[in-house]
């Protein structure tokens, strides 16, 4: 199933977030090299992981974490616009129905076939998240291999603007907008999400 949090101030506490941010270090940092906070040792997490954030969080039966996102409102400081803004050639999308997704975050532990399951169901369960919030687009920043994933991903998706260089890496901004047809047209080009939503009812964190 796919769980919908809402985050608190004790997100610790949270046994699905602590394993989130567990797989956010293992990835991010770890895997990746990025210099960005960790706490104890162990969690990654930063000024965005906030009583406002939302993640979507995919797991196994046994509850383990899959797959997360994380999304954050727009009419509030977040990536695009108070750390990447020269990215996008005009004023970022934002509003009460945009959403910024970040830290997309795939288990390191999974084999590709169950990397590429994952990443289908999260993404499936962006738009159903979408569509049940009223959420009409989503924006994002990604390094250049994976902003080419998903601007190919055949949903209606383009660039904010040219990719930049920003500490060795080459990354870019870019705009998703979310409909009714959004679902058919990722199926129509390989990505295959669950049959029907299995996204759980929005919960606040424990």
């Amino acid at each position: 199933m796919v769980l919908v949090l809402e985050q608190q101030k004790e997100s610790l506490a949270d046994a699905a977030l602590r394993d989130m941010f567990a797989a956010r270090k293992r990835v991010f940092v770890d895997l990746l090299g990025w210099d960005i906070p960790v706490l104890d040792g162990r969690f990654e997490v930063d000024q965005f992981d906030d009583e406002r954030a939302t993640y979507l969080i995919v797991q196994d039966a046994a509850g383990a974490h899959l797959g997360s996102a994380r999304l954050l409102e727009t009419v509030r400081p977040h990536l695009l616009d108070s750390l990447f803004p020269d990215l996008c050639a005009a004023p970022p999308p934002r509003g009460p129905a945009v959403r910024e997704i970040t830290r997309f975050c795939l288990d390191p532990r999974l084999s590709a076939a169950g990397r590429r399951d994952v990443r289908d169901r999260l993404v499936g369960a962006l738009v159903d998240h979408a569509l049940a919030a009223g959420i009409t687009t989503y924006t994002g920043v990604a390094e250049m291999g994976w902003l080419q994933q998903i601007l190919h991903f055949g949903w209606s998706c383009r660039p904010l603007g040219l990719p930049r260089r920003k500490d060795g890496k080459l990354i870019g901004a870019l705009r998703i907008d979310i409909s009714t047809g959004t679902r058919a047209l990722l199926a129509a080009n390989g990505i295959r999400p669950s049959p029907e939503p299995d996204i759980l009812p929005i919960r606040r964190a424990a």
